[in-house]
């Protein structure tokens, strides 16, 4: 089983406009936790070969041509289109939960959650322990509030039921 098997047989069925409790979306957090560092390990990869790409070509302008390993090369491609289709699969992973990505670079994850009848967004950054944070649909990550006692009473009644 893969790490986030057991997120997608749990959440594949009313993902797209699923509410999160507050206790739900922090038991999600160490497996997305870990897609998240994965698809971000993935991409500082494929930064690099791109890098090595941009140095080929300049290489190959100022010097009018040269000699190059074309087997190296070929992997290295290969090699790029493998980890930009693990980063497309993981960040799909994590759609496909209901959890919305809202910026990879910085591990930026948004939980929808029904609190008295009003839709808001849980926010969590990578390398936070927990959820600890929240903001409205429009006002992002600027501003974002502290989880207060509305948001823990919801939690605590919605777990009722």
């Amino acid at each position: 089983m893969e790490p986030g098997d057991s997120l997608k047989a749990r959440n594949k069925k009313d993902a797209p406009n699923r509410t999160f409790t507050l206790t739900q979306a922090q038991q999600m957090i160490p497996v997305l936790s870990g897609l998240l560092r994965g698809a971000l390990r993935n991409k500082a990869r494929v930064q690099k070969i791109n890098e090595e790409f941009k140095d080929l070509s300049t290489r190959i302008m100022v010097n009018g041509g040269i000699q190059m390993d074309i087997g190296q090369y070929s992997r290295l491609k290969a090699e790029r289109e493998k980890l930009l289709q693990q980063v497309k699969d993981a960040l799909a992973e994590i759609t496909a939960t209901g959890v919305q990505v809202k910026d990879l670079d910085i591990g930026l994850l948004d939980f929808p959650c029904e609190v008295n009848n009003e839709i808001i967004l849980l926010c969590w950054k990578l390398g936070e322990r927990q959820i600890s944070h929240w903001h409205g649909l429009e006002e992002g990550y600027a501003g974002r509030k502290r989880i207060d006692d509305r948001m823990l009473k919801a939690d605590a009644r919605r777990a009722k039921h």
